[in-house]
């Protein structure tokens, strides 16, 4: 059994998911898992590094047909 190539693909700044989606599968590529991660900053306040969150970043798991 052949093993499916995986890559990620972010949803760009000026673009839609179905921009996107599309854009995946003129590369050849099924999403099979849609994803939101959050985007951190580093602050350092009072002398400690903290994280803060700013934004988050849709992202598709996708396999190759």
């Amino acid at each position: 059994m052949a093993k499916k190539n995986k890559k990620r693909f972010e949803v760009r700044d000026n673009e839609s998911l179905d921009q996107c989606l599309k854009r995946i599968s003129n590369e050849g590529y099924t999403p099979v898992r849609r994803a939101e991660e959050p985007i951190f900053q580093e602050v350092v306040q009072n002398g400690e590094k903290n994280l803060e969150p700013v934004g988050r970043v849709t992202v598709f798991h996708a396999v190759k047909d």
